[in-house]
């Protein structure tokens, strides 16, 4: 079995599953790493079982799991070389005025824990420059799988059903001397379900919108069928500058697009904007919507209830990211946010790393965090 410590290996490994594209919140981190303190190291079946019961919550997710666990535990090496950057923290507690430690007590605990791990939790307002440029890479890693919907047009089937496919039939029985021997099918094909992000470059967005729009920015260069727009006093679409595949020369471009940045908010008009010329008209139908906005809105509050609720109607599901939600003892009592939240299928946070990892799982349909109060779909 790999060598380290139960949370280095916790860490190390839910980090390689992130990357090949399962979300592990990072609670599921600490679960697994508690597990492992528990059973112990011992072998590597009792690492793969706790981190299958702890990591693991759907079915089709398994074969993925197995793949990475082989790969990540395939030699000592890996395991090593995962736990290399790590922060070092001593836990002093009482000893003898000789300053030995009391029998049977272990004064010295080291913990060992990846850097990444610990920038995911900080909250994107009190980052660092560098911490920032951190982030942006721990984004560019992150996974937009997206949920998939039966499109109308029909592929092959490797098993029977009621449609059947003629020209593959008429093919095959070509090449067995006229003979029907091999009856073929088609089914309806699945599509990746369109993923629509609108950012609030709002000048109360100011200690979070660069952050988001590098996960923006991720979103639409990660995944295929992704739409990203600006709002402020204006709406401005930027999903072509957000796809260069120069990371940071996509944020420059989109910035310069958006002449209102840090600017006012008219969320109702900019939704209005965005319902009229694209949301109804066919971007936002059967599609997951994101509105990344803390709320504040300087206009008319019923104008945006009835914009969410034009949205809703049309739109797969509506997420709302609000970067103020972990702030104790918040309350959604903003004149935008109340306005909006009874129009709004999951609720959620994005003012960290861990935040937005719990937003892919969310698009990707498996996660759903619904507001305390709010219309629920039939």
């Amino acid at each position: 079995m790999s060598a380290g410590t139960p949370a280095a290996i916790a860490v190390g490994f839910t980090h390689a599953l992130r990357h090949a594209g399962l979300a592990v919140p990072t609670r599921c981190t600490h679960t697994y790493a508690e597990a492992l303190g528990t059973i112990g190291l011992g072998t590597r079946h009792d690492v793969y079982w706790a981190g299958r019961t702890t990591l693991v919550h759907r079915p089709e997710d398994i074969e993925l799991y197995d793949e990475t666990f082989d790969r990540y535990f395939h030699s000592n090496r890996r395991a090593d070389t995962e736990t290399a950057d790590v922060l070092r923290v001593e836990l002093v507690t009482d000893r003898d005025d000789d300053g030995n430690s009391g029998e049977g007590a272990d004064h010295t605990i080291t913990l060992r824990w990846s850097n990444a791990e610990t920038l995911r939790h900080k909250d994107f307002a009190d980052y660092t420059r560098d911490e920032l440029h951190d982030a942006h890479r721990l984004m560019a890693e992150m996974r937009f799988t997206g949920d998939r919907h039966r499109s109308l047009r029909r592929t092959a089937s490797r098993r029977p059903t009621t449609v059947p496919d003629v020209r593959r039939t008429v093919r095959a029985a070509m090449r067995s001397g006229g003979e029907p021997i091999s009856r073929h099918h088609r089914r309806r094909a699945t599509r990746l379900r369109r993923l629509v992000l609108l950012l609030d470059v709002s000048g109360s967005m100011e200690p979070y919108a660069r952050a988001l729009l590098r996960f923006v920015q991720a979103a639409v260069a990660g995944r295929q069928r992704v739409e990203a727009f600006a709002i402020g006093t204006r709406l401005t679409r930027v999903t072509r500058e957000l796809g260069a595949r120069d990371p940071d020369a996509a944020l420059a471009a989109a910035t310069d697009r958006v002449h209102d940045w840090s600017g006012g908010t008219r969320l109702g008009p900019c939704l209005r904007a965005f319902n009229d010329e694209w949301g109804i008209r066919g971007m936002a139908r059967g599609a997951t919507v994101v509105v990344l906005s803390d709320g504040w809105d300087r206009g008319d509050p019923e104008q945006l209830a009835e914009e969410m609720q034009r949205l809703q109607r049309v739109a797969h599901r509506v997420v709302w990211v609000n970067p103020l939600k972990t702030t104790p003892g918040y309350a959604p009592l903003a004149r935008g946010m109340a306005a909006a939240l009874p129009f709004v299928d999951d609720f959620v946070e994005g003012h960290s790393i861990d935040a937005l990892e719990q937003l892919a799982a969310v698009v990707a349909g498996t996660v759903h965090s619904p507001p305390q109060a709010g219309a629920t779909r039939p």
